[in-house]
């Protein structure tokens, strides 16, 4: 998985670097609000961001409001030297989905960083789930309402009047196809004794 990080202190930005990538991570860095802000609003961003409270510019705060007002859903961790009650309110109110105090503890970080990588695999699967049935429904028209069967034909009557076969006004009406068959009922009850009956025509 792809981790974005930003933060304008060299030195905390090479720890995290190297500190994920030896977990196995992929990460990209960048030293302000700005630089996260432009590569988590591309059409495919990292799912998950590490991103610094107190930045030059954009704050990790202003960053987190853009994505939520946007609508786009990386899992963000704010990097924080703040722990008072009324701070860590107002990031996860901003849009925060987890805060980790700086100087972080490295197997306080893995965890969170793990919970990150669920909830973020979770809804990318969720995201591509709902695309298919986006597609299956544009797909799919439904038909609703009264119709018109003749008892004896079962031909149905459109909006024009006319009459129809059965499979002729679903198809116009659904995107369905039908392919042919013969019922096994049927073969006994219709097509066996046509048979005979033709036999006996030609003195078979």
């Amino acid at each position: 998985m792809k981790i974005l990080v930003a933060d304008d202190d060299l030195v905390q930005r090479r720890l995290l670097e190297r500190t994920l990538t030896a977990w196995r991570y992929t990460v990209q860095t960048v030293v302000n609000g700005e630089e996260a802000w432009e590569v988590l609003s591309q059409a495919t961003p990292p799912p998950l961001a590490m991103l610094d409270w107190m930045m030059p510019g954009l704050t990790g705060l202003d960053v987190c409001r853009r994505l939520r007002e946007s609508g786009r859903t990386p899992y963000v961790i704010l990097l924080t030297s703040k722990n008072r009650t009324e701070d860590l309110v107002a990031a996860l109110d901003s849009g925060a989905d987890d805060f980790i105090a700086k100087p972080f503890d490295p197997a306080e970080l893995r965890a969170r960083v793990r919970v990150g990588e669920r909830i973020a695999s979770l809804q990318n699967k969720l995201a591509d789930r709902v695309s298919a049935l986006e597609n299956a429904l544009a797909q799919v028209t439904q038909l609703q309402g009264l119709l018109p069967i003749c008892m004896y034909c079962k031909k149905i009557r459109n909006d024009q009047n006319y009459w129809q076969r059965v499979e002729s006004y679903i198809g116009e009406h659904s995107g369905a196809t039908f392919s042919h068959g013969i019922c096994p009922e049927c073969i006994e009850n219709r097509v066996r004794p046509e048979i005979e009956r033709a036999r006996r025509e030609r003195g078979l």
